[in-house]
């Protein structure tokens, strides 16, 4: 916007409109193009304003209704209405204070209604509100309110710091039961693992067993029928001597062993043989007295 004179003609650039004054008075809007003038007659080119779309930022710092206090930071943008450049050019003196008014009286009259969360969820709708309220007020003045962004919304510091660490005490207490979770899970595999080890150890060790049970008994048998004179006590006898003294190799044999004192003789021997006989007839007598 500027004023210009001159004595006979003027040039209006693109996307532009003149205002033409005679003796000081409206008297036509000049469109873009060489336009003559005649002084003689009073007749100036008192304006020319441009119809590009503009950019105003403004800052409005108010409060929600959970008494948070936030600053909206909004991006108008407006354009001169070609037809009515006079109205622009003569109703308002500063059209940019003008608009900043507006916003400042709509979103201070809006945002207070909503919590902090509705308003950063329906920041559309207060700008859609702030873009119905100033295109009906600046439209008397020839202004057209093309587009309202609602940029940025800025809570306090305070507060900030405040919804994130909501945000991370939420996060992890999350974690915190997706972790006991799988410590869960974990000890109950664990659990099962272990259980599944000893139903399998036990089920070796009945086989061990068994298989020791019936070598034994047959050999018991074999030697037997091929000793005359011997009974399947004798054999017993001997068969658990042999595997007594086995054990004391394999003991001696192994380096992984500390020092074992055993008590060892010929007398120990037999006594072996009787605690081995005594304790098998104590087992079938048991056996039998449960019969």
């Amino acid at each position: 916007m500027g004023n210009t004179v001159c004595l006979f003609g003027g040039c209006i650039p693109q996307s532009n409109v003149g205002v033409v004054e005679q003796w000081g008075r409206f008297q036509r809007l000049a469109q873009p193009g060489f336009h003559f003038f005649n002084p003689f007659a009073g007749e100036c080119l008192a304006a020319v304003l441009s119809t590009r779309i503009s950019s105003l930022d403004v800052r409005v710092e108010t409060k929600t209704k959970d008494n948070v206090f936030v600053q909206v930071l909004c991006s108008i943008q407006y354009r001169v209405i070609k037809e009515n450049a006079d109205d622009a050019f003569y109703e308002l003196q500063n059209p940019k204070e003008q608009i900043q008014a507006y916003v400042f009286d709509v979103t201070r009259a809006i945002v207070p209604r909503m919590n902090l969360d509705e308003l950063f969820e329906q920041k559309g709708d207060v700008a859609k509100a702030v873009l119905e309220e100033l295109e009906k007020l600046m439209g008397e003045y020839g202004y057209n309110i093309e587009h309202i962004l609602m940029v940025d919304i800025i809570p306090d510091a305070s507060v900030r710091r405040a919804m994130n660490e909501i945000n991370a005490a939420q996060r992890m207490q999350l974690a915190s039961v997706y972790k006991g979770e799988a410590s869960k899970i974990l000890q109950v595999k664990n659990a099962e693992a272990e259980a599944e080890a000893k139903y399998l150890g036990g089920v070796g060790v009945a086989r061990q067993r068994q298989a020791i049970t019936d070598g034994m008994r047959e050999n018991i048998l074999n030697f037997s029928h091929k000793v005359e004179g011997t009974s399947a006590k004798e054999v017993m006898d001997l068969i658990m001597i042999t595997q007594y003294f086995d054990t004391i190799k394999d003991l001696g044999n192994s380096s992984k062993n500390t020092t074992v004192f055993i008590p060892h003789g010929p007398g120990h021997v037999r006594d072996i043989g009787e605690q081995i006989r005594n304790g098998l007839m104590e087992s079938a007598s048991a056996q039998i007295s449960l019969e």
